[in-house]
Formats: structure tokens, C-alpha cells, sequence
């Protein structure tokens, strides 16, 4: 066999067997006995020829990646993942502040979100650097995992960043949602049951208290109720709108 030719398979074989026996038949038989003859031959290597091809091996289907579905965590477990990795920017961090994001995936009824953002500050680093922890799989959200934000200059005579010390919070998210509901949150939900309920956790200097803000609307500026918890026990604060 000369290079670059193809071996013929064993069913072409086969068929040109049954062409050639074809073609050497009696002189005596008459010439439309052959003629018949050699397309019968001819016919059955073009059905071994199609057979062959037909078990060639299928290729496997392609499987798509599974997609996760959302994740929500309650606050206080979403800050403890953030918090490792926070302290890789400076030993001495601290949080001012714990916010979850409302979303689309989760409106917040159960104490919990797709998406939060906790604030550090390092007076060693003097600068305040958020990071931020995301469940979500919305396209405009932040990756899914733990992610830093862009560092800014720290001030610690700023209320707004006023840090604490982590041992404060001890009360989580969902625990400061079911307080609320008994001072006003029921109402609103059951006016309105698409009101995204949103958490932000910080100290208060006047009270030297920890403090979970459970705001029924989209923020702060457009709630329609925000309830004070104490974020190490539990107990209801006040009513601030």
C-alpha cells in the first residue's frame, strides 16, 4: 500500500469479494443474469459500508456546569468570614460597622442576606478598609465568597467609624428580626409583605452599646420602621422611626 492510501475495511472487503464473484460469472448465463447479479453485490457493500459507519462511536453529550443556587447567612456568621480575612490586612483590626445589602434573592424576613459588607479600621494601618461577603448570583453583585474593597484613611475621632470590640455581638441577625416583629415589624410586613427588611450593626457612643438597626424598607432614608436591638442581649432598645 503506497503512503497517504486508507486500508479498506473489512466490509468494503467483503462487498468488492461479492463484486468481483459477480463479475466472473458463467459466459454461458445470460447478460441480464449478470447484470443483476453485480448490483445485488453492489448493493450489499454499499449497506455493509453505511452499517460500518453507523457504529462509529458517539461522542458524549457535553454537560453544562451545575449553577449554585444563592446563599444567605445571617450577619454575625457572615462577619466571622470577613473577619479572617481582614486580618491579614492589619493585625489590629476592628469593625465599626456590619450592613447587609438587599437583593432580589432575599428580602431579609428570615434575618438574613445575599450579600454583607463589614468595615474595618487599623489605627496601625491608619486607614479603613471594607470587605465584603456575597452568596449572590446576580449579575451586578460582588463575587461569590470573600472579597476586600478599597482602603481609605482612617479618623478615629469619626463617630461613623467608631470601632468595638467583636465579644459585643453576641445576638445575630435573625435573632434581632424576630425582636423587632414584636414592636412594630409585624405591621409593616403585614401591610406590605414585599418590604426588604435591611440590618446595619454599629456602636453607639452616647449608650456604650452594640447596637442591630432593623430597617423595614430599602435604607435607612426610606424606611418605614427601624427598631434598636442590643447586639449582646437581645433586648429591645427603642423605636427610632
Amino acid at each position: 500500500m503506497r503512503m497517504g492510501e486508507v486500508a479498506p475495511s473489512e466490509a468494503q472487503r467483503i462487498a468488492a469479494k461479492g463484486v468481483v464473484a459477480a463479475s466472473k460469472s458463467k459466459e454461458s448465463e445470460p447478460c441480464h443474469g449478470r447484470r443483476n447479479a453485480l448490483a445485488a453485490a453492489i448493493g450489499l457493500m454499499g449497506m455493509l459500508i453505511l452499517a460500518a459507519c453507523n457504529s462509529a462511536p458517539q461522542k458524549p453529550a457535553e454537560t453544562k456546569p451545575e449553577v449554585k443556587a444563592p446563599e444567605s447567612l445571617a450577619g454575625r456568621e457572615a462577619f466571622y468570614k470577613v473577619y479572617i480575612a481582614a486580618r491579614n490586612y492589619a493585625a489590629d483590626v476592628k469593625p465599626f460597622r456590619i450592613e447587609s445589602t438587599p437583593t432580589s434573592e432575599d428580602n431579609g424576613h428570615d434575618g438574613k442576606a445575599t450579600i454583607w459588607r463589614v468595615g474595618f479600621a487599623s489605627a496601625m494601618q491608619r486607614g479603613v478598609k471594607p470587605y465584603i461577603w456575597s452568596g449572590s448570583n446576580l449579575p451586578d453583585a460582588p463575587s461569590r465568597g470573600v472579597s476586600p474593597g478599597n482602603e481609605d484613611v482612617y479618623n478615629p475621632s469619626n463617630a461613623s467609624t467608631q470601632v468595638f470590640d467583636p465579644a459585643f455581638l453576641k445576638i445575630d441577625s435573625d435573632q434581632a428580626f424576630a425582636e423587632a416583629q414584636k414592636h412594630g415589624g409585624d405591621k409593616v410586613l403585614e401591610k406590605d409583605e414585599n418590604t426588604p427588611v435591611v440590618y446595619i450593626c454599629d456602636w453607639n457612643h452616647n449608650t456604650n452599646q452594640l447596637i442591630w438597626h432593623v430597617i423595614y424598607g430599602s435604607s435607612r432614608d426610606a424606611a418605614k420602621l427601624t427598631v434598636a436591638i442590643n447586639a449582646s442581649t437581645g433586648e429591645f432598645v427603642r423605636v427610632e422611626k
